[in-house]
């Protein structure tokens, strides 16, 4: 059996200090500590990056690379955001696998024709992730949205985020039954209630896992799972490949069942 692949959102090392260091001085630990997939964060970078050179640097250190940016896929006018093609091309130029949005505005009048013309043939694959707004963060419109892209043959996937259902009181159980035949990734994230009242995500408990290892029976095999969670230590390493290990198990035993 081989270790499940486990990817390190780079804002779980903290916003600020990360902008401060650069996103590429944290890769050489990311290959250390036995990460499979980076994630940058297009939010995070201080300046507009190289991105064939960092892209270049990353695919030396054998991972892999996912490009995150706060677009909204939908306007409020029912089209695709016309930036995504720019999206597009700065996700290719750092040789990712898939582009990451969050859904935005979509209902059944979006046109998704205007969608599918944008979408590369050959990567990176567009990835919509549930975000934590009234009108991107619940299951509806999400299962929506993919069975509408599905009758067109669009070939795209979903970021499950598994915090994020909370901040539109969704059961995350619940989305995954309703939304794991298009997840391709999975963010993983516990999440607290501050004294304020607001919601935070924080690291995972035992019984966080236990149940993120029942969500990932409902995803497929093998599906790469993300730290996005604070990773705060002295020793980054020993964290990170702690955090790697853990996150790798997940929905262990339900592979050695199908095996």
């Amino acid at each position: 059996m081989h270790p499940n692949p486990v990817s390190i959102s780079l804002s779980s090392y903290g916003a600020d200090f990360v902008r401060q260091r650069g996103q590429e001085q944290f890769l050489d630990l990311l290959a250390a500590a036995g990460v499979t997939r980076v994630e940058l964060r297009e939010e995070l970078f201080a300046s507009a990056p190289d991105a064939v050179a960092l892209g270049a640097v990353i695919a030396g250190l054998r991972l892999e690379c996912l490009y995150s940016t706060p677009l909204e896929l939908w306007t409020a006018e029912g089209l695709p955001d016309p930036l995504l093609l720019h999206k597009l091309e700065t996700a290719r130029a750092f040789g990712a696998v898939a582009l990451k949005v969050s859904l935005g505005h979509y209902h059944e009048r979006c046109d998704i024709a205007a969608l599918a013309a944008l979408l590369p043939a050959h990567g990176p694959l567009l990835l919509v992730e549930n975000d934590q707004t009234a009108h991107g963060g619940r299951i509806e419109p999400l299962q929506q949205f993919f069975q509408c892209a599905d009758k067109c043959g669009l070939n795209l996937g979903m970021t499950f985020d598994i915090g994020n259902w909370q901040w539109q009181g969704e059961p995350a159980r619940q989305a995954a039954r309703q939304l794991g035949r298009w997840v391709r990734y999975v963010h993983c994230k516990a999440v607290q209630r501050r004294a304020d009242g607001r919601l935070v995500a924080v690291p995972p408990q035992a019984a966080d896992l236990q149940e993120w290892a029942a969500l990932m029976a409902e995803f497929a095999p093998g599906v790469v799972r993300a730290v996005e969670y604070p990773l705060v230590d002295d020793d980054l390493l020993a964290l990170t490949r702690a955090q790697v290990r853990s996150l790798s198990a997940l929905g262990a035993a339900q592979e050695v069942a199908h095996a």
